[in-house]
């Protein structure tokens, strides 16, 4: 489903749900979220947000005190069975493997799905080949690292897709290539016709992977929509980075600026088109004199949403070098 598209039907749909695990504090607080069919769906937030929490629930690990859950309209709740076969998960923690080989691993879990031998078969053989895991097939899991148990995980999940296909944190340790690779069987999912949940605590990877996400913090849905939608707020559709000198104060920001936000010595921004050759005259002049050591001027990204929504704890998992934005800088 392209992104921005009006949702027709919704396979996942969950309803002011609350749960808590110490009395008094919600760790899910009335949360609401609809998926649609054939849609990569991202839950986005800092470590401690509720995103595991929230997905414990929807595969029945957990009972929610209140609110409901349905999966085509069936009461996952009431009937957390249904849930097992309509889910098929990835865990953020390393699945337990020592013993089997990868085929066997990925194998074994497509038969446990009640998936066809020949064709799990086939399956397995085709997901080790497009992840580029041949060398790894026979090897027994005690020699893999933490990239390539987590790359046998993703298959377990993707050999005999559930309806929903729930991704927690599946790039952790995984090489650059790989995760280009993965993430081209993400797509293949949905080709597939399954819907795929992403919890993420990753801004770039959520701005490239998804059709849609929503922004938790403290329990609570803080931002939700396309990243398109949550990064054009109302027309300021512009990034604007200035970075400090060590011993330099914070400046009185121009009005054109808006939305910034400190982090160290940066200080980051959101500006209409209109007002750029103004914001790049006002940071030259603080170069001038000395305060201001770069700037820097782009389009918006998913990272200032992220830090402007949540701007707390954890800092975005965002490699500078590894954004690509099209720059005007000094």
């Amino acid at each position: 489903m392209a992104a921005g598209l009006e949702i027709k039907g919704s396979v996942l749909k969950i309803d002011n749900l609350c749960k808590s695990y110490v009395k008094g504090k919600l760790v899910n607080d009335y949360i609401s979220l609809s998926l649609g069919y054939g849609e990569i769906f991202g839950l986005l937030g800092p470590n401690g947000a509720g995103k595991t929490t929230l997905v414990s629930q929807i595969i029945g690990l957990a009972k929610p005190d209140s609110g409901s859950i349905t999966i085509e309209g069936v009461d996952i709740i009431a009937k957390p069975g249904y849930t097992r076969q309509a889910c098929s998960f990835q865990a953020q923690t390393q699945v337990p493997i020592n013993g089997l080989t990868a085929m066997q691993a990925i194998e074994l879990v497509g038969r446990v799905r009640g998936g066809n031998t020949q064709k799990v078969r086939s399956r397995t053989l085709e997901l080790l080949h497009n992840l580029e895991m041949e060398e790894w097939t026979k090897k027994s899991a005690e020699t893999f690292s933490g990239g390539m148990r987590r790359l046998v995980a993703f298959c377990m999940a993707s050999v005999v897709p559930g309806r929903i296909v729930i991704l927690d944190e599946p790039t952790n340790d995984i090489d650059p290539l790989r995760r280009r690779l993965l993430w081209q069987e993400v797509r293949t999912l949905v080709a597939m016709g399954s819907t795929v949940l992403l919890i993420t605590h990753n801004v770039l990877e959520a701005e490239r992977a998804v059709d849609r996400l929503a922004i938790i913090d403290k329990g609570k849905v803080v931002s939700m929509g396309t990243p398109a939608s949550l990064k054009g707020n109302g027309g300021l559709n512009m990034r604007f980075e200035i970075t400090l000198e060590p011993r330099a104060d914070v400046p009185i920001m121009p009005e054109s600026i808006q939305n910034t936000t400190v982090t160290g010595r940066r200080v980051i921004g959101r500006l209409r088109e209109s007002d750029i050759a103004s914001a790049i005259q006002w940071a030259r002049s603080l170069k001038e004199k000395g305060l201001a050591e770069e700037y820097s001027v782009g389009p918006a990204s998913l990272e200032d949403v992220y830090l402007k929504v949540v701007g707390h704890g954890d800092s975005p998992e965002i490699p500078d070098k590894e954004v690509n934005h099209d720059r005007i800088a000094a």
